[in-house]
């Protein structure tokens, strides 16, 4: 059968699958363009940006940019500076420091700072702040259509950091990033908000101090989310600490997950809570330190039955359980290398520092958490604060979201 005769949903299931090869499989920076093609590449026209600029704002860039341009940003504060993004192929990149965007009440479409709809974007050393409109539903960035790649963003005080569409063609990666202090609106607003999208992938964020709505809400058919931070921390009153609503094919490696004395929801993690709609219904958490500190006692996990055909897998390996353990298990769950723990194992966990004592007695105690699709979910890199990632020079052998020192 060929690909065009599969049904819509069979189809984005089987790119989906693809785009996980291709992350799991190749090492970051790797790139798979031949070499003689990478010769042949011709240089990118460039528009730069600044105070002193001929093109002084971001919203006269994006009326002046074309497809495959790079935007080169001088570093400072741009004040009430909104902008549609339609471009193809297109890249945003501070240059000389942070470019830091200050919504001031003002916005694009009564949506965000910048509205995204062009394929193959990317931005990187961008800071969003204060994103605020009439329907409550601000966000620095509105992901409409196409596909968006940040790196070394920040968003901080907005009503949702990131918010997309439910195209199910977009596709989102966030690198680097950091997800911060949200304006609380009755819980309608989380710190990012993928919809019912293709693709969404976290790596090497920084997820925290949420209020009342979620750190990280994805109804993506495919999310991968490893090596995060994701933490209410003091003051924070977040409601779930990650959130997949629809289900859909989930890879969760190599987080922190911790919610605060004050989070709002005693459920840390859930999946299909408002009901399963695509074709792979499939958790996998991986190697994650996750921490209940409610003095009540929180729920690590709620997975929500299955409903007429659909069929749910969960998989949990490698996990390190802290606090109050309350892990409403059945009994087709897989499981290994699991253990709930005190806190005494870490190095300093009253300033949110899990990583392992030298002398811990979990080391070396993870198992193989298996493959998907062929594909080892062991991992090979590890959180490294304050956000980004550390490359592993060993095999993965202790349980929990840390390898070493």
């Amino acid at each position: 059968m060929k690909d065009s005769a599969l049904n819509p949903q069979r189809r984005l299931a089987l790119q989906g699958a693809a785009a996980a090869a291709s992350w799991l499989a190749l090492p970051s920076g790797f790139c798979a363009a031949p070499v003689q093609a990478q010769a042949q590449a011709q240089p990118r026209a460039t528009l730069k940006v600044g105070p002193k600029r001929e093109i002084r704002s971001l919203s006269a860039a994006s009326r002046e940019a074309k497809d495959g341009m790079l935007i080169e940003v001088d570093a400072g504060d741009y004040l009430g500076d909104v902008a549609l993004w339609s471009q193809n192929g297109i890249t945003l990149k501070a240059v000389g420091g942070r470019v830091v965007l200050r919504a001031a009440g003002m916005s694009m479409q009564n949506k965000g700072i910048f509205v995204t709809t062009g394929r193959d974007i990317s931005i990187e050393g961008f800071d969003f702040f204060g994103a605020v409109v009439p329907d409550q539903n601000g966000a620095g960035i509105r992901l409409e259509a196409g596909s968006l790649k940040l790196r070394d963003c920040s968003f901080k005080d907005n009503e949702n950091g990131v918010l997309t569409s439910n195209d199910n063609s977009v596709r989102l990666e966030v690198e680097n990033c950091e997800f911060g202090t949200i304006v609380r609106h009755q819980g309608k607003n989380h710190n990012i908000y993928v919809g019912a999208i293709a693709y969404f992938r976290a790596e090497g964020c920084y997820f925290h101090h949420g209020q009342a709505g979620h750190l990280l809400k994805s109804r993506a058919a495919i999310n991968h989310i490893f090596y995060n931070r994701l933490t209410d921390e003091i003051g924070g009153q977040s409601s779930y600490e990650l959130e997949f609503p629809n289900g859909g094919q989930c890879l969760v490696v190599g987080n922190v997950i911790a919610q605060s004395a004050t989070s709002e929801n005693p459920h840390m993690i859930s999946f299909g809570a408002e009901g399963y709609t695509w074709p792979r219904q499939e958790l996998h958490l991986i190697n994650n330190t996750v921490v209940d500190g409610r003095p009540s006692g929180g729920i690590f996990l709620r997975v929500s039955p299955a409903q007429g055909a659909a069929q749910v897998k969960v998989r949990l390996f490698n996990n390190l359980w802290v606090g109050n353990p309350k892990l409403p298990e059945q009994a087709d769950w897989q499981q290994g290398g699991n253990l709930a723990v005190d806190y005494d194992v870490f190095v300093q966990a009253n300033r949110d520092n899990y990583l392992l004592k030298p002398g811990a007695k979990v080391r070396g105690k993870a198992v193989d958490p298996g493959e998907v699709d062929g594909l080892s979910l062991r991992p090979v890199a590890q959180f490294l604060a304050p956000r980004g990632t550390l490359k592993l020079t060993a095999p993965a052998s202790h349980p929990g979201a840390f390898q070493f020192p």
